[in-house]
């Protein structure tokens, strides 16, 4: 059920991102500096695209700005579940160490009753 809501919702999105690229064939230009500054360094940088790869291509470019912006806003985040990890086996490396090396039975209770019958 859900594989099939997921492939509609695909189609339907593909039916609109195409209806928005041939609903937006019409090239144009866009410049890298305004024609006073260009006009002014020598770099007149001009590209000509179709209205739609400049849409599509702004959307990408914001989602993957988005994408980096959070990769480095959840760094410290990740690191400190990185230290506690690590801290954790540690403790669990000792405690295994220490339930191997305790004499006699592994309940303290029990241990304390035996003492006390043995004298």
């Amino acid at each position: 059920m859900i594989r099939t809501l997921r492939y509609i919702l695909l189609a339907v999105l593909a039916i609109v991102l195409l209806t928005v690229a041939l609903a937006n064939r019409a090239t144009v230009t866009l410049n890298a500096l305004p024609p006073d500054m260009a006009a002014f360094t020598g770099m007149g940088i001009t590209i000509q695209l179709p209205l739609y790869a400049v849409i599509f291509g702004a959307i990408l470019a914001g989602v993957l700005i988005g994408f980096v912006w959070e990769w480095f806003r959840e760094h410290k985040h990740r690191s400190t579940a990185s230290v506690k990890s690590r801290q954790v086996t540690k403790l669990e490396r000792e405690l295994a160490v220490m339930r191997d090396t305790k004499p006699g039975s592994n309940d303290d209770v029990l241990a304390l009753l035996n003492d006390r019958r043995a004298s």
